[in-house]
């Protein structure tokens, strides 16, 4: 009987290489919930900067990881996990074994668990953090009960309302809210935009899911309309992502 021959050897995914890694994978996993400095990383992870530096220096690298100057101190960056990027590699790897592996992309919920209340914070709650409101309102079918304020609330800007009008959504009717105006009120999941916010965010007893999304502010950001339709663009994804957390079926 003839034996079967041995099949060449195969280098392994770039993701598998990469995530593979225990503490590549505590750090990819930390930043799936919101982005961090890297001095917070080192933090929570408990490890020599230079050892946390380093694998953030591959993880940057392969596309997985993007730095992103803060606006609050221009001496520091935010840190900001591509999840996009990650699912198409993880369908990658997938396909790689064997073609039935093939992701499909992700599943919705099968049942639509209890409504999630969700506040998003800037300085003037004039752009990204009615943006982001908006967004998920209307992703999630009004399922999730979104919201949006400031700690110096200006008018909504209208390159916003033009670009949500843009989008299919309505936001002539928004106003600019200061946070002390949901004192007392419950959320399960607190987002700050703006990297200043994040310095002085007051404090929301019983809130155990806090996050960062570093956007800068596109009245702040060359372009005209065009840093608004980015900005739209982004939050619009991250929430898609959001959307998966809160186990909330996603309206496109």
């Amino acid at each position: 009987m003839q034996r079967p021959r041995s099949s060449p050897a195969i280098a392994p995914p770039d993701f598998l290489r990469l995530a593979g890694h225990p503490l590549r994978w505590q750090i990819l996993g930390l930043l799936a919930a919101g982005d961090r400095q890297v001095g917070e990383l080192v933090e929570l992870i408990g490890k020599p900067q230079n050892l946390v530096s380093y694998h953030m220096g591959l993880l940057r690298r392969s596309g997985l990881v993007r730095a992103r100057r803060s606006s609050a101190d221009g001496r520091d960056s935010y840190q900001i996990l591509d999840l996009k990027r990650c699912g198409e590699l993880l369908a990658e790897t997938g396909s790689a074994l064997h073609p039935a592996l093939r992701s499909a992309g992700p599943t919705q919920p099968s049942t639509a668990p209890e409504t999630a209340a969700v506040l998003f914070l800037c300085t003037g709650n004039s752009s990204r953090s009615q943006m982001a409101e908006a967004l998920l309102r209307v992703r999630s079918s009004e399922h999730v009960q979104a919201r949006s304020a400031g700690i110096q609330p200006k008018p909504v800007h209208q390159d916003a309302v033009r670009v949500m009008h843009e989008r299919g959504v309505d936001l002539s009717g928004a106003r600019s809210k200061h946070v002390d105006e949901f004192t007392g009120d419950h959320f399960d999941h607190v987002i700050t935009l703006c990297d200043r916010v994040r310095e002085v965010c007051p404090p929301f007893p019983g809130v155990q899911n806090i996050a960062h999304w570093s956007t800068p502010d596109p009245a702040n950001r060359p372009g005209g309309i065009a840093a608004f339709r980015d900005t739209a663009a982004e939050l619009d994804e991250r929430i898609g992502f959001l959307l998966h957390r809160l186990g909330q079926p996603a309206a496109t």
